[in-house]
């Protein structure tokens, strides 16, 4: 637009008066508009200008360029801002990258080894990787909060190469209780449950014993062919054996295999009390369902596993799985609160090893069973760090697996160091 006539603030005033309010104008080109809006501003000195002046020059504006009056004082105050209206760019302010691709392939790593458990779980192993097992590599993804945790998990490298889990179904098990044991805080009461293995063609699979502790979740795990007083009586007395705690009660739910004279009469020998579960009351022994769904269904899975096994099983879980179990793996303890209305709530903010939980408690020593020490299970715990015995679980239950004769059972290799370097270097350059 050609106004070179126009020099003062009065000549803008009269052509507003002349200009009817029906007359319109636009602009052709934005970037051709915003020129002209800047030789205007600059040709009336519009920042040096009277109040009164600059409301002469705003309407003048929009109504030579169609504009509404916001939005030639955006313009202006882009004009003032930076110095010019066109081009306009935004400068966001980008923070530093914190955790790189190699602190990504370590949380995958770690997440592989332990079966993706929880984000409070996982910075737990993360840490005692550095600071008590001293891997130097571990030091900037230790200090990841278990929120960011679930962020790197969406991330493209760890989408890619991350041996997924799938989430399990509940299962609803009809449950008779009768009365639910009161631990007051000490170790020794034991929940326990049986693990079906699946049937094929009419033959039952091999049977998982789950048995875990109240207090400090210590959790010790046997595989038996049939649930009969034979084969399953035997495999408690070593169970049991394994619990470097005495034990003080023994509480299932209302089945036949736990419910009966020869186990009662074990427990009795032993001088352990039983008690059977209460009608009505779901979770009085949710702790070691739970315990079913997320260890022994996420190790072992669902599939069909032949009874001829079971001897292979139990010498598995005890060299190695019921270790990893109790010193390898965080579990989650709860803060009991209660609220105005005397409800209890439960918050799971505690992530300890079964082992350090045990050795937190108040003169722990006193639980210990005859010839047990501290000394001696410190040696088990530290021998080595939580993902190189993950490592050695893994290796042992691949080579348990791969010896089905059936080959469709067998599982698929794990992650290797080697493919794990591979991931983060292709990502590094």
């Amino acid at each position: 637009m050609q106004d070179d006539q126009i020099v003062t603030i009065k000549q803008l005033e009269a052509f507003s008066k002349l200009t009817s309010d029906g007359v319109k104008f636009a602009a052709e080109n934005k970037a051709e508009r915003n020129q002209w809006i800047e030789n205007v501003l600059q040709k009336f000195r519009y920042f040096s200008c009277r109040k009164k002046d600059k409301i002469i020059i705003k309407k003048y504006l929009a109504r030579m360029t169609g504009l509404s009056k916001t939005r030639i004082k955006r313009l202006i105050g882009r004009k003032r801002k930076f110095g010019r209206i066109s081009p306009y760019q935004i400068h966001r302010h980008r923070f530093e990258r914190k955790y790189g691709p190699e602190d990504i392939a370590l949380l995958l790593k770690t997440d592989n080894l332990h079966q993706r458990m929880s984000g409070p779980a996982i910075k737990e192993i993360l840490e005692r990787e550095y600071n008590i097992f001293g891997k130097s590599e571990y030091k900037n993804i230790s200090n990841i909060s278990s929120p960011h945790i679930y962020n790197l998990r969406k991330t493209r490298q760890y989408i890619s190469h991350s041996l997924t889990v799938k989430k399990t179904n509940p299962i609803k098990v009809a449950i008779g209780k009768r009365t639910k044991p009161q631990n007051n805080g000490l170790p020794g009461f034991l929940r326990v449950d049986t693990v079906h293995q699946g049937d094929m063609e009419k033959e039952k699979g091999v049977y998982h014993i789950n048995i875990v502790d109240e207090v400090t979740q210590w959790e010790i795990v046997g595989c038996v062919e049939r649930i009969s007083e034979e084969y399953l009586l035997p495999l408690l007395e070593d169970l049991l054996a394994q619990f470097p705690f005495v034990i003080m009660n023994f509480h299932s739910d209302n089945g036949s295999e736990y419910i009966n004279k020869v186990v009662a009469e074990l427990l009795n020998k032993l001088l352990i009390s039983q008690t059977k579960s209460r009608p009505r009351h779901s979770n009085d022994n949710g702790l070691v369902e739970g315990k079913n769904n997320f260890v022994i269904r996420k190790h072992i899975g669902y599939r069909f596993i032949d009874k001829g096994y079971a001897k292979s099983f139990n010498i598995f879980y005890r060299e190695c799985f019921n270790l990893y179990l109790n010193f390898h793996r965080p579990c989650g303890y709860p803060t009991v609160t209660i609220d105005k209305r005397r409800k209890q709530k439960k918050k799971y903010d505690i992530y300890q090893m079964p082992y350090a939980r045990l050795r937190a408690l108040p003169n722990a020593k006193q639980y210990l069973k005859k010839g047990m020490t501290f000394k001696n299970l410190d040696k088990v715990a530290f021998a080595q760090s939580d993902n190189e015995f993950a490592e050695i679980l893994q290796k042992k239950k691949e080579v348990l697996f791969n010896s089905f004769k059936n080959k469709k059972l067998q599982f698929p290799t794990v992650f290797s160091n080697k493919t794990m370097a591979e991931i983060s270097g292709s990502f590094i350059d």
